[in-house]
């Protein structure tokens, strides 16, 4: 029997996967308004059921970091919508006082950590952070975010290495968009899953349909339970789909517009789950 939620989480998932999209496409049109936002802009549009269901499964003290694609995630976990724009504008009133930009997004208050311009940089960070948690002797657990196209990166293996070794508090979650800067990861990674990799480490690992917020959530919950109990660290491959290219100066030419319109319509995390709100009589006011 599949597993019943309240009214309040399934409208919670809603109205956050809503603000989430709504950011981006606001932010995208501001964008190509001349001056108003400027530099490198990576948006989250057909991700948005793994922050909604990552958010859930956690506390407020468990550690976020990420990748560049990073305004998802942000807003997910607390911050502002006012200083998530107000950095992409470059102003003092943004979250990083309008120092960091689009790939920057940073929010202590919120345990929100970056943010990270380079392909990888945060895995290392991330289990950085799990580290300081173990340290202290918190019971908190580090989500360390990133894309496929980072699981081909030194950082990433030696990271793994390392949380492994030292038995780390940290969730690996793999946002396979299948598609790196303009390659699809089937062709790029070897050894077939990514999830795979981790397990070369002795770390646990799932492939999980990351637009399915509700299979997004049991999966992450599960896995913080175990490392509470454990002290392991686990990895969560995400399966999703970027509709935009990798960054806004990506023309999009290395797949086809089919392949896109399939995942809008048939996949999209939005569309399937007001299905489900449907399904369930929940209606959105």
């Amino acid at each position: 029997m599949a597993q019943k939620f309240s009214k309040e989480t399934y409208l919670y998932w809603y109205e956050l996967m809503q603000l989430i999209r709504q950011f981006e496409s606001k932010s995208e049109e501001m964008y190509k308004m001349a001056g108003k936002i400027r530099g490198f802009f990576h948006v989250y549009n057909g991700q948005e059921a793994i922050a909604a269901g990552c958010m859930t499964a956690t506390n407020h003290e468990d550690p976020y970091i990420t990748g560049y694609r990073d305004h998802g995630l942000a807003l997910a976990k607390g911050m502002s919508p006012n200083a998530a724009m107000a950095e992409l504008y470059g102003k003092a009133t943004g979250c990083s006082k309008g120092k960091g930009g689009s790939m920057h997004l940073f929010d202590k208050a919120n345990y929100f950590f970056g943010g990270h311009g380079i392909v990888g940089a945060q895995i290392g960070t991330g289990a950085g952070l799990a580290f300081a948690e173990q340290y202290r002797g918190s019971k908190n657990v580090v989500l360390c975010f990133f894309g496929d196209g980072a699981s081909n990166e030194g950082s990433f293996h030696e990271a793994l290495n390392l949380a492994a070794i030292w038995d780390l508090p940290v969730v690996f979650i793999c946002e396979n968009n299948q598609y790196g800067m303009s390659m699809a990861s089937e062709n790029a990674v070897a050894g077939g899953s990514i999830a795979q990799r981790a397990e070369s480490y002795g770390i646990k690992s799932i492939s999980i349909d990351g637009n399915n917020v509700e299979e997004v959530y049991n999966s992450v919950l599960e896995f913080k339970e175990t490392i509470k109990s454990s002290g392991k660290p686990m990895f969560i491959e995400s399966v999703t789909y970027r509709y935009r290219g990798h960054s806004k100066s990506d023309r999009n030419l290395y797949r086809t517009s089919e392949e896109i319109e399939f995942w809008k319509e048939e996949k999209d995390p939005l569309k399937r789950f007001i299905g489900k709100l449907t399904e369930e009589g929940v209606e959105i006011e």
